[in-house]
């Protein structure tokens, strides 16, 4: 059966019953039809990739004292009934010990069931900034949306969404600081500008031991960048010792500089951490034994 969602923008306020029409049987449409907890798998289309289980309990407390005031939303699956939203409250109630929970049960296709997931958990604001990038990827990628499309279907702005992505172009490291919420999203943008590694690392290190602001940010990658220019317009190491030093920096994952005595052969290696961690951090990569 098809249907086409893309003229129900205007419905994205109303929630996820706007979005998408019921199943034919009126009595599927009760928010009080309930089914047992054994019955309903989770999506494969969830876009969040952690949950916390602090706040889960919290939910099965107040899961036990007054019961699930939203019902979730699922669709039939084969013998069994896929969720689409409410994962938390599954959980929590699981958690809490109830055997059944009521649902609302819509007929969705696999592509509208990840519209609704995504959706769903982005009106809520539920999603950390890299779950809901990899949730306009995956839009991208497996339903092939232009970014048009997915401004229009998701109720988000285009640049928005090319923001949102631009976040999964970040290394691991920097990516899982911003999934934890050690670093907020928009100094992980202002990090871009820096294109190489070592230095994303390095400058992400130094804007979270010293809480700098997105503007703070953006000012010491302006700073790092000019410096890598100027670096480049007046060489001060001959070629081989400067491949030493980028070297160590990848090796160390933080900024290195080799400082020489004038007229002579000797000189200092300075080496930049951050944080406690990020020296122990260092000492091991250097020495290969976990600091005392």
């Amino acid at each position: 059966m098809e249907r086409t969602i893309s003229t129900q923008k205007k419905g994205l306020g109303r929630g996820l019953s706007a979005l998408i029409p019921a199943a034919p049987e009126p009595r599927l449409e009760s928010a009080q039809l309930e089914i047992g907890v054994e019955r309903i798998k989770p999506s494969p289309f969830q876009p969040r990739r952690s949950f916390d289980e602090a706040k889960i309990e919290e939910l099965a407390s107040s899961i036990r004292s007054q019961g699930i005031v939203q019902p979730l939303v699922v669709r039939p699956k084969d013998d069994q009934f896929e969720l689409i939203a409410g994962e938390r409250r599954w959980r929590a109630a699981m958690k809490a010990g109830l055997s059944r929970v009521p649902v609302v049960i819509r007929e969705a296709s696999d592509q509208e069931a990840l519209q609704l997931a995504l959706v769903e958990n982005l009106q809520r604001e539920d999603l950390n900034p890299i779950e809901a990038a990899n949730g306009y990827r995956r839009l991208q990628e497996e339903f092939h949306w232009s970014q048009e499309e997915m401004a229009e279907k998701v109720g988000k702005s285009r640049p928005a969404i090319t923001n949102s992505i631009r976040l999964l172009s970040l290394p691991a490291e920097v990516q899982r600081e911003v999934a934890s919420g050690s670093l907020p999203a928009g100094q992980a943008r202002a990090l871009l500008g820096l294109q190489t590694e070592p230095l994303i690392l390095s400058a992400c290190r130094e804007v979270i031991a010293k809480g700098l602001s997105t503007r703070e940010t953006e000012k010491l990658v302006r700073h790092l960048m000019t410096g890598r220019r100027r670096r480049r317009q007046v060489p001060l190491i001959d070629p081989d010792l400067r491949s030493i030093v980028e070297e160590l920096q990848r090796s160390l994952g933080t900024r290195v500089r080799l400082i020489p005595k004038a007229r002579s052969t000797k000189g200092k290696i300075e080496i930049e951490y951050y944080t406690f961690p990020d020296l122990e951090r260092i000492i091991h990569t250097i020495t290969g034994k976990q600091p005392l």
